[in-house]
């Protein structure tokens, strides 16, 4: 398995559709970058999403996950609660070729600012928007820039495809559209 640079983002996105919208250079002037980097590609994060808030007292449940516990909000900009989280989107739609696995680490901007990304493996033939949790680990409240880079996916080449692909698994997550909650 190898990483790949960016002339091979740029084929697999000529070939396989893999990003749409695909910004073909980092984009700086006056936002926190995106696009294609040397050897990954900074994602936007889309202006929806939904802030964790504890106003029903719920726990937290992966397996009975109760919507209330969040509050949706629309905008330019997002308000995270201090030591909370919200969930949001990616503005581009991924399409993972079989022969790829692809992590998320967060952007320096926001890891120095306590801002922490989390995005789980985005495995071969899985497609969708990303769905992104951003934690906010300090005790005051924190701005995230919708429209603007949030983290940054690298692709990983494995020298043969897979067995069993996220598609052929009928994975619960595949072609997800908007922010996704979990799903037993």
């Amino acid at each position: 398995m190898s990483v790949k640079n960016d002339r091979w983002i740029r084929r697999m996105v000529k070939e396989h559709q893999m990003i749409e919208p695909f910004a073909e250079n980092q984009k700086r002037d006056g936002v926190i970058s995106y696009g294609l980097s040397s050897y990954g590609y900074d994602l936007r994060v889309a202006d929806e999403y939904k802030i964790f808030t504890n106003v029903n007292n719920s726990i937290v449940d992966p397996k009975n996950f109760d919507e209330r516990s969040f509050v949706e909000f629309k905008g330019p900009l997002c308000i995270v609660p201090p030591n909370s989280f919200a969930l949001a989107r990616s503005v581009e739609y991924f399409r993972i070729p079989r022969s790829v696995l692809t992590i998320c680490v967060g952007k320096s901007t926001y890891a120095r600012c306590g801002i922490i990304v989390n995005v789980t493996p985005l495995e071969p033939e899985w497609e969708g928007f990303v769905t992104l949790e951003i934690s906010n680990t300090t005790p005051l409240p924190a701005r995230v820039y919708s429209n603007e880079g949030l983290c940054q996916i690298v692709f990983f080449q494995s020298d043969e495809v897979c067995e069993t692909s996220y598609k052929d698994k009928k994975g619960k997550y595949q072609a997800q559209q908007g922010i996704v909650l979990p799903r037993i």
